[in-house]
């Protein structure tokens, strides 16, 4: 079975060969997989069709943000709808459906909504079904609810278990990229109690999708030292594939660890999912940054996705959407995408930046002052049109593009004891706001892009301060040098649309029918 989009290199164990399905047909991943990389690497780019018009989509993300590609995972009472692809781990027997298509993905017939796209904007319905009044319990009613949502459930009893806990620490550490990572380290070496946190299966973060080095190693290699390190101290608890979704009076947080959703089933009488209850006497929000998508016209068709999941595929999975992609950009960070696939032996036709003047790139040509106006292919994307500095189009044949228009600071958690984030015109993004929660804010959720060494050197002093009320002593901090950037620009606003539910400019526009909120529908 022939893997067409597998790349060399990444961190995948290439010596457990592991057989899933999808729509019922067979394909084969690798241990370190998930199901997007894996799907990808077989060349499957539409995975999912969106929750209103039915247009068909694929991954865009690399992580929990991932709004398209959902898809039903197992059968019976153990299957689970909405399941983000991004996140699932794959294992031998895996069986995933794609879901809200009939009778196939490949052919859905409510795709016919996207022909009266203009007939069916927001809230159309409590202008449309006004009469007979009759009709709207007995027909209009009933037709829309079966017509909504996306996933479903058997109606099957749950065989697994749930078990729920407390766990108590000095310092809570959410988030295990860099900063986080580095936090953890500091305080752990003083004694503290220490709890450390991350939604992934494996720590590190965007060190596990960069090729840069930190300090004298590469990421990978500080990563896999820093752990193995945390993992020694018998003061230190690490708790991969776990979600801090809250966090509430003194100092008590929730989180959600998967214990076993990367397996068939769990072992006899260990729980599928812990929901703890931490309590910390100080907490460490690293909780890193996502990437920004652009408007522009058909920015969702399958093979549309963001610079940095691209190239977390190509460096953390050995896998790359398509043979040819496309860069759309209008920051540095992007250019590293490029490079990255270049090295990998992908092809990049062209990077298209917003910027008027921007570096060259060995191996592709850098288009200064354009921008991407329109793409074709409807299952897949098969060209992309620029429109360039002088004003002139282009038509550019790509199977893939990647695009990022900056980053947003992850900045949830920060923001659940009444902590107001502010506006940053540097990154054009929200960031936290000072002293949100009381507790210091580490990495990418602070400043991206980030800066590795800096990372780590103010991650390392924030760890100190985390327990400077304390007699742990702590060793003494790196030197560290900032990087510098060029400036973003934000582009200019095109006719788009939302990812999951088809929100378009149009429908922002519908504000002027008295809707306050385009999520109306």
């Amino acid at each position: 079975m022939t893997q067409v989009n597998r790349l060399s290199g990444g961190l995948i164990d290439r010596s457990a060969t592991l057989n899933f399905s999808f729509d019922g047909k067979s394909y084969q991943g690798y241990a370190g997989d998930t199901l997007a990389s894996a799907l990808l690497a077989n060349g499957v780019r539409l995975m999912g069709r969106s929750f209103k018009y039915h247009r068909p989509r694929g991954v865009l993300t690399a992580g929990s943000e991932e709004p398209n590609a959902l898809v039903e995972l197992r059968a019976g009472g153990r299957q689970e709808p909405n399941t983000r692809t991004t996140v699932a781990e794959i294992y031998d027997g895996l069986t995933a459906n794609s879901q809200n298509r009939w009778p196939s993905l490949e052919r859905d017939f409510m795709a016919i909504n996207d022909r009266f796209s203009s007939f069916l904007s927001a809230g159309f319905y409590y202008k449309t079904f006004m009469w007979p009044k009759a009709f709207w319990e007995k027909l209009y009613e009933p037709i829309i609810r079966k017509a909504a949502g996306l996933g479903s459930l058997t109606g099957e009893a749950d065989p697994d278990v749930y078990d729920k806990g407390f766990l108590h620490c000095d310092l809570l550490v959410i988030g295990a990229g860099p900063a986080g990572l580095a936090a953890a380290l500091t305080a752990g070496r003083a004694g503290a109690q220490v709890i450390i946190a991350d939604e992934d299966f494996r720590l590190g973060g965007r060190l596990l999708s960069d090729t840069g080095a930190l300090s004298d190693q590469s990421g990978v290699d500080w990563v896999e030292q820093a752990q193995a390190e945390l993992v020694s101290l018998p003061n230190v608890r690490v708790i991969p594939r776990t979600t801090v979704f809250g966090a509430y009076d003194h100092g008590v947080y929730g989180a959600v660890e998967r214990n076993a959703d990367h397996l068939i089933a769990p072992a006899a009488g260990k729980p599928r999912q812990t929901l703890w209850r931490i309590y910390s006497r100080r907490a460490l929000v690293a909780t890193g940054a996502i990437e920004r998508p652009i408007a522009f016209e058909n920015n969702d068709r399958p093979g549309v996705m963001l610079a940095g999941a691209t190239r977390a595929y190509a460096n953390r999975f050995a896998t790359t959407p398509a043979q040819s992609v496309v860069i759309f950009a209008n920051n540095d960070d992007a250019h590293q995408t490029a490079r990255d696939l270049i090295a990998k032996g992908a092809e990049v036709p062209a990077v298209v930046d917003i910027r008027p003047n921007v570096p060259c790139i060995d191996g592709t040509e850098v288009l200064a002052g354009a921008q991407i106006v329109d793409t074709k292919g409807r299952l897949g994307l098969t060209s992309v049109t620029v429109r360039l500095a002088n004003g002139q189009t282009r038509v550019i044949p790509c199977g893939a593009l990647a695009m990022s228009g900056g980053w947003n600071p992850n900045l949830g958690l920060t923001c659940h004891q009444r902590g107001r984030p502010v506006w940053n015109e540097d990154i054009h993004a929200f960031v936290p706001g000072q002293g949100s929660q009381g507790h210091p804010i580490q990495g990418s959720v602070h400043d991206f892009p980030p800066r590795y060494m800096l990372v780590v050197g103010t991650s390392m002093s924030a760890g100190r301060d985390a327990i400077q009320e304390e007699i742990w002593p702590c060793r003494p901090l790196p030197q560290v040098v900032a990087a510098t950037e060029r400036a973003m620009f934000p582009p200019r606003l095109l006719h788009g649309a939302g990812l999951k539910a088809d929100f378009t400019l149009s429908d922002e526009q519908r504000i002027r029918s008295c809707f306050q909120s385009i999520k109306l529908y």
